[in-house]
């Protein structure tokens, strides 16, 4: 048979993240910092509170929406930490994590033909969305020497009256940089300027360091034309439990809500219980985890730029993006070899678009013998691959000299 697949499908890779995942799976005595994901379990109240909810026989749909009460504690949490204000009745959809919440807001605005301009590298599932949606990414890289944050300059350039949205993610996965608000408000006046939504993914809101989180949607003028996307995966450890948010104005927020009914019908009903109770009573779990985190980052940081892998100071998400252009690797190579030769998975920069060739992601969401370890084993393979090329250049003939 031919044309089985969609071109849409064929258009877009299978995630970087988790092939190095999967490899490194089978593999023993692999310290692993290549997934996102927190090492802390789900603090013990929302654990039990989605026991609960099991015990008491919720194992049927909620509202598509997601449960009143929990609609209720995300507007009230949202209004507590960013002073913005949603519906919970029409401005809330509870969704399956993140990657659904933005998969349902692009199918929801986005047709074929209309453009939505990205900084880069981001996470993963950017692009594939844009695309399963019809739409084309317009690529904006981003650079080490602006700390990796977009400027209104360079996203102006690239639209066009294809454009539909901007979207952005800070803190970033996979750099952790934060924006500050200056450079958040710049972008506000070109969305206004030019008539253009904003998706915001602030999945990583609450995991910052000595640096301020700014909600987008809180911007002046910006909430409604904003859509927010949030959950509970990273700031409350709870990956497995599936539950993120959208929030936008009740005309954009009923037609993510339409096809979310469709495609999922409602998030896990104890998922839901869970992340009600952490909501209410978390706040003390999220700050014994971003002091844990804050601690690991500077280590990892640290040690890296002893290394001799520059490093840019990551501020929020649990993430360090180290420069590897002096092994003479390629990031596909570095990344393959590292875990080849001294058992440690990282992931390689240009999964997370092309900008990103040159550098690797490491999750300090890891214990700190862990990571102490995996120091110890990249400085092993940096030094010797460093000699390496360092000879090879020695060892090399000069090229041949062709005059006319």
């Amino acid at each position: 048979m031919k044309n089985i697949l969609s071109e849409r499908v064929r258009q877009v890779p299978s995630s970087g993240i988790r092939r190095y995942f999967d490899i490194a799976a089978g593999m023993k005595d692999v310290i692993s910092l290549s997934i996102g994901e927190p090492d802390f379990v789900t603090p013990e109240g929302a654990r039990r509170a989605g026991i609960a909810s099991i015990e008491r026989g919720e194992t049927k749909y909620t509202s598509n929406s997601g449960t009143e009460e929990l609609r209720r504690a995300i507007s009230a949490h949202l209004l507590k930490h960013y002073g913005v204000s949603y519906d919970a009745g029409q401005e809330i959809v509870v969704t399956v994590g993140v990657s659904e919440a933005l998969h349902c807001a692009m199918l929801a605005t986005v047709g074929p033909g209309d453009e939505v301009v990205m900084p880069e590298p981001s996470f993963v599932s950017y692009q594939p969305s844009i695309v399963f949606a019809g739409g084309r990414p317009a690529v904006v890289a981003t650079k080490v020497e602006d700390k990796f944050q977009a400027t209104a300059g360079a996203i102006e350039a690239a639209v066009t009256p294809q454009t539909k949205g901007i979207l952005i993610g800070y803190p970033n996965n996979p750099t952790g940089a934060v924006m500050p608000r200056e450079r958040l408000l710049e972008i506000a006046s070109l969305a206004e300027r030019h008539d253009l939504l904003i998706y915001s993914d602030e999945i990583y809101d609450r995991l910052t360091y000595g640096a301020e989180h700014t909600c987008f949607a809180s911007l002046p003028g910006m909430r409604d034309r904003t859509i927010l996307l949030g959950g509970f995966s990273k700031d409350y450890a709870m990956t497995g439990w599936r539950i993120g948010y959208a929030c936008a104005n009740p005309e954009i927020l009923g037609a993510i809500r339409k096809i979310h009914q469709y495609v999922i019908m409602s998030a896990p009903t104890m998922g839901q219980a869970c992340a009600l109770e952490a909501l209410r009573n978390g706040e003390a779990d999220v700050r014994r985890m971003v002091q844990s985190y804050d601690e690991r980052r500077r280590r990892i940081a640290t040690g890296l730029n002893r290394i001799g892998l520059p490093t840019f100071e990551p501020m929020g998400a649990f993430y360090a993006f180290p420069d590897i252009r002096c092994t003479g690797l390629s990031s596909e190579a570095f990344c393959g070899r590292l875990l080849e030769e001294e058992r440690v998975a990282v992931v390689p920069g240009n999964a997370f678009g092309a900008c990103g060739e040159g550098f690797v992601r490491v999750c300090y969401a890891a214990s700190t013998a862990d990571i102490d370890e995996a120091l110890n084993r990249i400085e092993r393979f940096v030094k010797r691959t460093s000699a390496s090329a360092v000879n090879g250049r020695k060892e090399r003939k000069p090229a041949a000299v062709h005059t006319r």
